[in-house]
Formats: C-alpha cells, structure tokens, sequence
C-alpha cells in the first residue's frame, strides 16, 4: 500500500490527494501552533524552500491531539503560520493523528511500521519516498535540519 491512496483536506477546504506527489519526495508532518517545538515552523519553510525544486513537498497537519495546542480554526492556524512562519508550504485541514479516529494516513503508518511509529507528540516526523513508500519516521525532537533527516531526503531526491 501506497501513501499516495490517502487524500487530505487543505486548510482552505480543497481536496489533497497524496497521489499528486507521485514522483516527489514527502515530508509529513503534525504540528500545533502553542507548542514548545512550534518554531519547527521556521526550518520546515527553510526545507521547502531549500529542496522544492528539486521535489520535496512539506506537508503540515495541524492536529490537536497533544496538549490541546492546537485550538484554533483553520483561519487562525493559517494567519498564524503565514504572519509568524511566512508559511507556504501545503498545510491539511486540522487532523486527528492519534487513537480509533485518527486519519487513515497515520492509521496506515502504524500498520506499516508499527505502535512505535504514532506520533507521540507535535512536529512527528513521516518522510515518504517518491513511489508513496513509508522511508522514515522521525520523532518530534528531530529538527527539520537535523544532518541525519537532511542527508536521506538528499538521497531520495537524487541528484
């Protein structure tokens, strides 16, 4: 089973099927704008911008599951990721990413990489090969820039 078989919602409503990003790189990510590890924000707009071109696609989810640090609507975690962040990369609708109502990407997850792989926290970590394949999963303490997480979207992207 493929990643690109999930469809999201965009923060502004549209449909997102994973399926669009066939042949590209995805960095999936849950984030929460009141959130210790919020300004994750600011490198993961760094990653875009660094590695868009060549077909890397960050992801955001804003998800409420943790610590109730994302309370707002989809407006305000819009405003606030483009006013604080300067945020343009794709951002979901507000997500369950954890338990029985979870969305059926992180579901998925779980079935291909097992309990360990939910995320514990805000700013958890998916990163999905070019054909949809689960690649890596990196916890929320990893930063965007970490040498490590760098270095194997580096090598998916090719040269």
């Amino acid at each position: 089973m493929s990643a690109h078989l999930f469809e999201f919602r965009t923060i502004r409503g549209e449909a997102l099927p994973l399926s669009q990003f066939e042949g590209r790189v995805l960095l999936v990510v849950n984030t929460a704008s009141r959130c210790g590890l919020t300004p994750q924000y600011r490198e993961l707009q760094g990653l875009w911008e660094r590695y868009k071109a060549r077909g890397l696609v960050v992801l955001g989810v804003p998800s409420n599951d943790f610590g109730a640090q994302e309370p707002g609507t989809e407006a305000e975690i819009l405003s606030f990721c483009e006013v604080n962040y300067d945020i343009d990369f794709p951002l979901t609708a507000k997500q369950t990413v954890i338990g029985a109502d979870a969305h059926p990407f992180y579901k998925w997850v779980v079935e291909v990489a097992g309990e360990a792989a939910a995320p514990r926290w805000n700013f958890h970590k998916y990163l999905i090969g070019p054909s949809g394949e689960l690649v890596n999963v990196y916890g929320s303490r990893t930063d965007p820039s970490d040498a490590a997480l760098v270095k194997e979207i580096e090598a998916l992207l090719g040269p």
